[in-house]
């Protein structure tokens, strides 16, 4: 009789500790055991990956899934098999673009009724914190949401209005209470104008690094004040490194992430009319994607997450000024962020500490975010030299609309484990809707 169901053995195990030659064993959908690459347990499976690299599924805690309400933007069915495709085995789910808003606990319950049975990866949920929902926040912090999130400028979409900062300070004090989690886009809508033109570079001025500086020395204001925990979402600009790093030293509880494009892409480097591109707040220069970069490997921005916020190719026209801002690269972001981080000489320990382990101690996902006895064989088969083309029309997410088309990428997922099971090419939908464990 086989102790184990599955064994994983790779030269490149990424782990904790670094990359490291084991054998993964799994039991149960759980890693039970880790052996030397030499080891042959006893297991109904193996798989001997050699010098391919396996790392821990990614946690992805900023995906726009949209349903229910705008289904046709993108949905869980498509956009779970995009994380399967791209090493994410968990995504959490923004509260704003579905209709309703998850900003009540009906809502909540409608949300998770629409996923049910069609998920191939696991997903939790972020609550949302808007005027007027004051009352709703402990519930939905009970009822299992990871934190809530909030605007302090327009959304984008009617339903998920702005907090202003008087709201914000008592939306925090309740959070505090009962020690939730804040995610804030901040950009100061005092900052932000109309684009003077159709062009990227009219929209890059409407929108300046100072907008963003400003709404998140606001937001450390208050985290300080209140005590409350807060995150500040999807950083663009380096304008706001240097309060981050003020707050951490006089120890207000602040945290802050970047994406993908934001460390891969550049204002330079936006085709004319390109419209793929538009996203809030904006890609900027090189320059400033080089000090993103420092404050990543310097633990000033702990997390890598995708802000994979779709739309339907109608809504990208015709130009910067009126297209829906939004990246779709939900598949893509492990591939386009080894393609960077190895130029610059960063490892896959690194990479995986930034886009797992990093965003499920965010989230508070326990059992994730790296490959260790006790955690769900979550697991990811890592072509590290592989070279990877980008043709949108291929990719798993619902619209054929990325800036990374035609891209050449280096690293391709080969395959995907939720639990111990393959995901890749998988038709069945094996993900579990996870809920925030609250401590008794």
């Amino acid at each position: 009789m086989s102790v184990y169901d599955l064994v994983i053995r790779s030269r490149r195990t990424v782990t904790p500790e670094g990359e490291l030659p084991l054998t993964v064993a799994v039991k149960g959908g759980k890693i039970i055991t880790l052996y030397t690459y030499e080891a042959r347990p006893n297991a109904d499976e193996e798989i001997d990956l050699g010098s391919t690299a396996l790392l821990p599924g990614l946690v992805d805690t900023h995906v726009h899934v949209n349903e229910p309400g705008r289904t046709h933007w993108e949905g869980f069915a498509s956009a779970t098999r995009a994380a399967a495709a791209g090493g994410v085995t968990t995504i959490v789910d923004m509260p704003l673009n579905s209709v309703p808003p998850t900003v009540n606990v009906e809502a909540l319950r409608l949300k998770r009724a629409a996923a049910e049975g069609q998920c191939a990866v696991d997903v939790g949920f972020w609550g949302g914190a808007v005027p007027g929902n004051l009352a709703d926040l402990r519930p939905l912090h009970e009822e299992g949401v990871y934190g809530f999130k909030c605007f302090l400028s327009p959304s984008g979409v009617a339903e998920f209005p702005p907090l202003e900062i008087g709201e914000l300070r008592r939306a925090l004090v309740e959070i505090a209470a009962f020690d939730g989690l804040m995610l804030v886009h901040a950009e100061d809508p005092a900052l932000l104008r109309e684009p003077a033109g159709p062009g990227y570079r009219q929209f890059l001025d409407s929108r300046p690094g100072a907008a963003e500086r400003s709404a998140v020395e606001q937001v450390i204001d208050l985290a300080g004040r209140t005590g409350a925990r807060v995150h500040i979402l999807h950083v663009s600009s380096a304008d706001c490194l240097e309060p981050l790093r003020r707050a951490r030293a006089e120890g207000v509880r602040v945290t802050a992430e970047t994406c993908p494009h934001y460390l891969t892409l550049s204002a330079e480097q936006v085709p004319e009319g390109d419209t793929a591109f538009k996203c809030c707040p904006p890609i900027r220069s090189g320059a400033n994607r080089d000090l993103l970069w420092a404050a990543l490997a310097e633990g000033l921005l702990t997390c890598v997450v995708s802000d994979h916020s779709p739309s339907p190719a109608d809504l990208k026209v015709p130009d910067f000024a009126t297209a829906w801002g939004g990246v779709s690269s939900l598949q893509l972001g492990l591939s386009a962020i080894w393609t960077e981080a190895r130029r610059r000489g960063h490892g896959l320990r690194e990479v995986a500490h930034w886009m797992s382990t990093a965003p499920a101690a965010l989230a508070g996902i326990s059992g994730k975010g790296a490959i260790m006895p006790g955690n769900d064989a979550d697991l990811v088969a890592f072509a590290t030299g592989a070279t990877v083309l980008v043709d949108a029309a291929e990719l798993e997410h619902r619209h054929p609309v990325t800036p990374y088309q035609g891209r050449s990428l280096t690293g391709a997922v080969l395959t995907t484990w939720l639990r111990g099971r393959p995901l890749i090419h998988a038709a069945e939908s094996p993900g579990t809707l996870l809920t925030a464990r609250r401590p008794l």
